[in-house]
């Protein structure tokens, strides 16, 4: 039983995992220990809450997660969640076992949840975790840095194969229709091209051409880079190599984009927002979302974030087409 008056909160982690989640969790955990609350840790994000499942947490519960890849929470997918009875008895389950308010660190699914509980009574703060870094308001995700350096050390190994063999690679990096990985990739490993949603593109003027103007200055081999979803890649190598007479293969990164040791950014960020969190609910504050904007740690309204749109850094896309020649 805790003191009476003590303040109750439930962390969870909800939608794709990311590095730098465990980060968070350690945070909010520790911090809000150390304000005298108690912690409910819930397991498998919403699909948890609603049945349940879920467990107190203290100090030592969140020791030696810091260099942790995924959640230690674990996440998955929750359609019944975005019923009304399904928010329901995730209400029901607070009362039970005396919540007072949530931190769900997740992605725009993820808020939209926790907007819902809000709503419903239960103060919920969000936390911006996804290694797409595709939510609008905030000018940084949990997990971006982790997974785009994972993708620039594997296309700098790609490279140096089409190198040795005077190849083309066509990467796949992910980005779920957003392609800040996808650019922040090309600058960092040199991209002929970079493929992405946001801005109109022509393969035989944008990749075609390209190649075919590097190869008279004398390079022999190339970098593609494609944000999951646009295109088949394996059938744009074929089509490269026959249209440029190069030698392509194409690669699908996939999850091993999603994995791994978090950097110390991730880490860092993660701790702050974490322990920013906490902060809140303490004032009873809820239906925010905690980010960061201009290098600062601030909130926002939930509804109001939701409604953003964040476009690709228009400088950065001038600087890939300046100097990827």
């Amino acid at each position: 039983m805790n003191e009476k008056n003590q303040k109750v909160i439930g962390v969870l982690t909800s939608g794709g995992d990311a590095p730098g989640m465990n980060a968070a969790v350690r945070a909010v955990v520790r911090s809000a220990i150390k304000k005298n609350m108690q912690v409910m840790g819930v397991r498998r994000g919403y699909n948890g809450l609603i049945n349940g499942d879920m467990s107190e947490m203290n100090i030592r519960s969140v020791s030696n997660v810091l260099h942790r890849g995924g959640t230690m929470l674990l996440t998955a997918r929750c359609n019944e969640f975005k019923t009304e009875e399904g928010q329901n008895q995730a209400v029901e389950v607070c009362k039970q076992m005396g919540i007072d308010g949530m931190v769900i660190i997740g992605g725009d699914g993820s808020f939209m949840g926790a907007r819902a509980l809000s709503l419903k009574g239960i103060p919920c703060i969000g936390i911006p975790g996804t290694i797409d870094n595709d939510i609008a308001c905030t000018d940084y995700t949990i997990g971006f840095d982790t997974a785009l350096n994972t993708a620039v050390e594997a296309i700098d190994r790609l490279r140096d194969t089409s190198e040795s063999h005077d190849r083309c690679s066509v990467v796949e990096v992910m980005g779920h229709g957003a392609g800040h990985l996808a650019l922040y990739a090309s600058v960092a490993c040199g991209g002929t091209a970079c493929w992405v949603n946001e801005i109109g593109f022509d393969v035989d003027r944008d990749v075609i051409e390209k190649i075919n103007s590097s190869i008279r200055t004398g390079k022999h081999n190339f970098i593609v880079i494609v944000s999951e979803g646009i295109t088949d890649v394996h059938h744009l190598a074929r089509y490269i190599e026959e249209k440029t007479g190069v030698e392509s293969r194409a690669t699908v990164l996939g999850h091993i984009q999603r994995g791994g040791t978090p950097t110390a950014r991730d880490r860092i960020i993660a701790s702050q927002m974490g322990c920013y969190a906490v902060d809140l609910l303490e004032q009873g504050i809820g239906n925010r979302v905690v980010i960061q904007k201009n290098a600062k740690i601030i909130d926002y309204d939930i509804l109001e974030a939701l409604t953003m749109k964040k476009g690709l850094d228009r400088g950065l896309l001038e600087v890939n087409q300046i100097i990827n020649i």
